[in-house]
């Protein structure tokens, strides 16, 4: 929850490919206060069933800029070892997972709430500030 001195951060990913949400990504978030200034890990979470990631940590006040890093690599690799089991002949040739991760970076003003969610598929993605 936002206060008026913090912003705060949510965030759903969409399996595009399959119309469906992506289960069990992890979700890194940091925050900056500045565009000098480093980056400090804030923690993390994984999308549950809905895809939703409901428990992100909180903004530290003065944070100005929000990074989202999905690690969508093991999603994906599930997601092909599970297709090869149901059928083997239609087996991939290996070329592995085309992005591996995706970072989302966005600036953030005190007092809002910011949903980006993540449309995904394994060839592109999509990223916009949702309601």
């Amino acid at each position: 929850m936002s206060t008026s001195a913090t912003a705060s951060v949510s965030t759903h990913i969409l399996d595009t490919s399959a119309g469906r949400p992506a289960e069990g990504v992890a979700v890194h978030l940091s925050a900056r206060p500045g565009r000098a200034a480093g980056w400090q890990a804030l923690g993390g979470s994984a999308t549950d069933a809905d895809g939703r990631c409901k428990d992100l940590p909180a903004l530290p006040e003065g944070t100005t800029h929000v990074r989202l890093d999905f690690a969508v690599e093991p999603y994906f690799e599930k997601k092909q070892a599970d297709a090869q089991q149901d059928a083997p002949a239609n087996r991939d040739s290996g070329a592995g997972v085309f992005f591996p991760e995706v970072a989302i970076t966005f600036a953030v003003v005190p007092g809002e709430h910011y949903h980006v969610p993540l449309l995904l598929n394994p060839f592109g993605y999509s990223v916009y500030r949702g309601s």
